[in-house]
């Protein structure tokens, strides 16, 4: 992290890049308070498959096209508009694609590719990224028993992990990543913890200390965890407080808490509890409470014998079946029941029965009669936990999985969301010192940014962050921060080897919205740099050094001489060399004022120094 003062000068190198949709202006902004899950095997779900058109036809004033410009059909742009990630984005300000499996200290599964053979993975994180949503990856854990745990357990193949790791997040423009390493609860036995939980926190620490020095968030998705003076204790694997100093986020899959037999997925009592722990020991700002977007059915009862026509595996203690929320009502009405709401454990149930008639494989008539009970969380529900990220001003919910809720549960979060939704700051951006947003190598041009609430008061001891983006990357880099004066104001004087965007933002509180200014590209224009003497005798070589920046190696020199109102290159000519650097000769033949320009060749746009006059006596 870089941190300047208000008065400080910027100084790096970077390139050309496209606009960028600024999020100022909005009436009302709901509380950016959803997250979720994008399995690979349901991004259709969230996100339709459109196909870019051929560059040969998407082009943008002669220029190929890339993922930040329109290169989607007119069609396809109002199929992408009306996705789950577009019309919800406005709550959202993160997603998870779950995506990729650690098999080895360097080896990641890409479950993408498996799960979409036909759509490359390029694509769908185009379409994510226009979202403007950052993109956290999800990272399972894909190891056997007690495999990851003995991986962590040797400092030089933790050190390999993380590596692996953060390549994978650099390699791919990845704004962070989520771990979701369930083996150590799920897999491993729990008398095994104490030895593993060590282990992962100095795991986390070094994964943190990469991952931050490249401005990447750290997410980790656990089972819950309750106060350990406390009879209860939950997953005590995973060293919450131990680890809370390092990570980012902490999303707490409070659901699963029925599985082998009927109950509530994620009781509000249960799911509360471990929410006061989490906020005990971290910022509530890190803390994200899971919602289950399916339910389950269980079998209660069987009687009679079952005929060979029924469903396999009708038995009591059998695996509940899983259904989507969004099918739930439907459900009920095929199953001809009026759900109940359950308000200790604020979830939906109810029981039925189902009959079936047939014969058994000696071929007697039979019939059988299973009961059942199906227990999920609908609208009141999700109502009922958004409140309590409200009441604990927590970072958020994540939804497992994003897309499969109901509509009603996607509205009662947005309602939730406009009811605690946070002052909205204007952030704008403007650039002084240039002429038509231009300005020659290394000269000094200034970044002014204004933060003001709605009502036009300025926002004082704002944190702001100064952006850029290269043409080579995904993602906006922070390259420097800057905290507003008394007028809601900072100025940064800033030099540039070459082309770059920038933007403004500043970090969301519970009382006032993150903000994002507009992008604004200042273009730089090369310079070359000259040493010559001002006068040479008729008949003498006249040698010309210089530069030319930014440094450019290997580029052909030539010089031009003005001569009857048009530019004429001389014979001579040279090449620059690693340091763009050069030496050129010419002769002159003829005594008076000469007037001359170097050009140094850049492609379709050469570079040309200032003119320059030499006495030839």
């Amino acid at each position: 992290m870089l941190r300047v003062s208000r008065v400080a000068t910027l100084t790096f190198i970077c390139v050309a890049l496209s606009a960028s949709l600024s999020a100022n202006g909005l009436e009302k902004q709901p509380r950016t308070i959803l997250t979720g899950w994008i399995p690979y095997y349901s991004v259709k779900t969230v996100l339709p498959f459109i196909k870019k058109l051929p560059t040969s036809v998407a082009t943008i004033s002669g220029a190929p096209v890339t993922c930040e410009t329109n290169e989607y059909a007119a069609e396809d742009i109002a199929t992408l508009n009306n996705s789950y990630l577009y019309t919800n984005k406005d709550l959202m300000k993160e997603v998870m694609p779950f995506w990729y499996t650690l098999k080895s200290p360097t080896l990641i599964r890409n479950d993408y590719v498996t799960g979409n053979p036909s759509w490359p993975m390029a694509d769908t994180l185009c379409l994510m990224r226009k979202t403007g949503l950052k993109i956290i990856p999800t990272m399972t854990d894909g190891t056997n028993e007690m495999v990851l745990a003995g991986y962590l357990a040797k400092p030089e193949i933790r050190a390999t992990i993380v590596k692996t790791i953060v390549d994978l997040v650099n390699t791919n423009g990845f704004d962070g990543i989520d771990l979701d390493f369930e083996g150590f609860a799920f897999v491993d036995s729990n008398t095994t913890w104490a030895k593993t939980a060590p282990n992962w926190v100095l795991f986390i620490k070094e994964l943190s200390a990469q991952l931050r020095s490249s401005q990447k968030i750290l997410s980790v998705s656990t089972p819950y965890a309750f106060n350990p003076s406390e009879r209860q204790k939950g997953y005590t694997v995973y060293a919450w407080a131990e680890i809370a100093s390092s990570i980012d986020r902490l999303r707490i899959m409070t659901y699963d808490y029925s599985v082998a037999k009927p109950g509530p997925i994620g009781p509000i009592a249960w799911t509360e509890k471990t929410l006061q722990y989490a906020v005990s020991i971290m910022p509530a700002s890190k803390v994200f409470i899971g919602l289950p977007g399916y339910g389950r059915d269980w079998i209660t009862a069987v009687t009679g014998t079952c005929p060979t026509s029924a469903p396999p595996g009708l038995t009591v203690g059998a695996k509940a079946a899983v259904f989507k929320m969004n099918y739930a009502n439907a459900k009920a009405a095929i199953d001809q029941v009026l759900p109940i709401f359950d308000e200790k454990s604020s979830e939906a149930t109810y029981s039925y029965v189902q009959s079936f008639n047939g014969l058994t494989a000696k071929g007697a008539a039979t019939t059988c009669t299973v009961s059942r009970t199906a227990w999920y969380q609908n609208d009141r529900s999700f109502t009922e936990r958004m409140n309590l990220v409200a009441k604990y001003r927590l970072g958020g919910a994540a939804l497992w999985t994003l897309g499969i809720e109901d509509p009603t549960a996607i509205s009662a979060i947005r309602n939730v969301a406009l009811a605690i939704a946070p002052d909205v700051l204007m952030n704008t951006l403007s650039i002084e010192n240039t002429q038509a947003m231009q300005v020659d190598f290394g000269d000094i041009f200034t970044l002014k940014g204004s933060f003001t609430l709605k009502d036009k008061s300025p926002v004082a001891g704002l944190l702001v962050n100064i952006e850029i983006k290269r043409s080579s990357e995904n993602s906006w880099s922070r390259i420097g921060q800057s905290s507003t004066g008394s007028d809601g104001s900072i100025s940064i004087p800033v030099t540039m080897g070459s082309s770059a965007a920038f933007r403004l933002t500043t970090e969301g509180t519970w009382e006032r919205a993150e903000s994002q200014s507009s992008q604004e590209i200042v273009t730089v224009r090369p310079k070359v740099i000259l040493e010559y003497l001002p006068s040479v005798k008729r008949g003498e070589q006249l040698a010309i050094t210089g530069t030319v920046l930014p440094r450019i190696s290997g580029a052909d020199v030539a010089i031009q001489v003005l001569s009857a109102g048009k530019w004429q290159s001389l014979p001579a000519s040279a090449v620059s060399d690693t340091k763009g650097a050069f030496t050129i000769s010419a002769l002159q033949a003829k005594r008076g004022v000469v007037t001359m320009r170097i050009q140094i060749a850049n492609g379709a746009q050469p570079i040309l120094s200032p003119e320059f006059s030499i006495v030839v006596r």
